[in-house]
């Protein structure tokens, strides 16, 4: 026999090896799957623990880790010189005054500030990055919390919340137009331009999609897009000196009121164009549709007269003359009641619709201005002015003030003490907030507003305190 070559040897060792190798793999596999499989093991700080656990855990460490860290505190208070407690989760307690600067480690607070004359107020804050708090202390028995205030142009004749609550629109009777804040930053975010003059009171469709804004010098309605805070249109109203406005129920209509041409505009939104002029009592302003689109009622301010108009037929009728000066109407929901206030005589009235009988509901303090009901209609806010000046725009000897009156007994159930001429007021859709205008100051004020059940057991709040702050000293 020949000997073999060496390549003949080679390739029988490398099949000898392959064949080795198929032998262990296939009798691994068999070995593998005559044993019971485990679950492979879980990895990370929660394996193997409930989810509720796990998350406890995460949350535990993630503090452990906030805690590690130092942030910075700025707090001031209006007053200043309140005494402040700030104290942490793990019951640790730091003491100072406002305004307070400081480095504090993160994690849960709770901020206790205190002044003679003023309620205690309690705020807590996560401190998780640096923050700047400003708080607002209540004078003693205010049933109303203060949240801010904010800036305006000149003269804020009216404020409004939008539907959903996130903006607060401010129209400037001295100024070119309307502002527009965030209603929870208090920042302004547009000034919208309405050409060379100012607006008096702004409107907002129920979705919150258009706004309206008057115009008196223009004797016009200016239709804003929210979305894009743009012009889309601007209505004549074919009146004089245009102010108040309503929408129909349908919102097909809007109703202008005409200061001087003693009229109210009826515009149909869709062409933009007046269908008619309603004769009306003279210098008409406040305007209240009825729910069901068949009436609409106006406040004569000339004469303090309260006039129903039937929208079919036009037909009218007189329901008040108080000899006055009847500024705004304000309805429930319902359409069970109708408000009215009189700026010469200084009362608040109420209508109740099914009998069209008048009542005095109440007295209001100097020259009411602009009212407005919670959405459940229980409580009747109206702002007051005060004592004039020499003459309108001229701060007078008395301070302005808001009412928050019972609306079915007429009890005051707390009040605000405002700045110079106190004019526009609105309560948001929800009825949790209530903005209301110095004219004069440029300022405009925000107050958290208490369910109903604390306001009737607040004994009045500061409804005879605060009119010992309304005279300046």
């Amino acid at each position: 026999m020949e000997p073999r070559s060496p390549s003949w040897r080679r390739r029988l060792a490398g099949g000898t090896a392959l064949l080795l190798v198929l032998l262990l793999a296939g009798g691994g596999v068999l070995w593998l799957r005559g044993r019971p499989q485990r679950p492979l093991a879980a990895e990370g700080p929660g394996a193997g623990r409930p989810p509720a656990v796990a998350a406890a855990d995460a949350a535990a460490e993630a503090e452990r880790r906030l805690a590690e860290r130092t942030w910075r505190l700025r707090v001031s208070t209006h007053p200043p010189g309140a005494s402040l407690s700030i104290r942490a989760a793990g019951g640790a307690t730091r003491r100072a005054r406002t305004p307070f600067r400081g480095t504090l480690r993160g994690g849960d607070l709770e901020l206790t500030v205190a002044r003679a004359g003023y309620d205690r107020l309690v705020q807590r804050v996560r401190l998780d990055r640096h923050r700047s708090m400003e708080l607002w202390l209540d004078p003693a028995g205010l049933l109303h919390h203060k949240l801010g205030e904010l800036r305006s142009g000149s003269n804020p004749k009216q404020v409004a919340f939008s539907p959903d609550g996130r903006e607060l629109w401010v129209s400037l009777l001295g100024g070119r137009g309307v502002e527009v804040f965030d209603a929870r930053t208090m920042r302004r975010r547009r000034a919208i331009r309405l050409g060379k003059h100012g607006a008096v009171e702004v409107l907002f469709t129920r979705d919150g999609r258009s706004v309206y804004a008057s115009q008196m010098e223009t004797a016009s309605v200016w239709e804003i897009d929210r979305r894009s805070l743009r012009v889309r249109r601007r209505l004549a109203t074919k009146g004089t000196w245009s102010k108040v406005m309503a929408l129909s129920p349908d919102e097909r209509t809007l109703y202008v009121a005409n200061w001087v041409s003693s009229d109210v505009s009826e515009i149909t939104l869709k062409t933009g164009r007046v269908r008619r002029l309603l004769k009306t009592v003279r210098t008409p302003r406040g305007l209240w549709p009825t729910p069901d689109g068949r009436r609409l009622y106006v406040a004569g301010f000339q004469d303090g007269e309260l006039q129903r108009i039937e929208l079919a037929s036009g037909r009218t009728k007189l329901l008040l003359r108080t000899g006055g000066a009847l500024r705004h109407l304000v309805g429930d929901q319902q359409g069970r009641r109708l408000y009215a206030d009189d700026m010469a005589t200084n009362q608040a009235f109420v209508v109740d619709l099914a009998s069209e009988r008048v009542r005095k509901l109440s007295a209001t303090d100097h020259l009411p201005n602009t009212i407005d009901l919670t959405p459940d209609g229980r409580v009747l806010y109206v702002s007051n002015r005060g004592r004039n000046g020499a003459n309108y725009y001229l701060p007078g000897p008395e301070w302005g003030s808001v009412l928050a009156i019972d609306a079915a007994s007429g009890k005051v159930l707390d009040a605000m003490v405002g700045g110079n001429q106190t004019t526009g007021l609105d309560v948001s859709a929800d009825g949790r907030l209530l903005a209301f205008s110095d004219f004069l100051d440029n300022r405009i004020h925000l107050y958290q507003v208490p369910p109903f059940q604390q306001l009737a057991a607040g004994g009045g709040g500061r409804g005879a305190a605060h009119r010992a702050e309304l005279a300046k000293r």
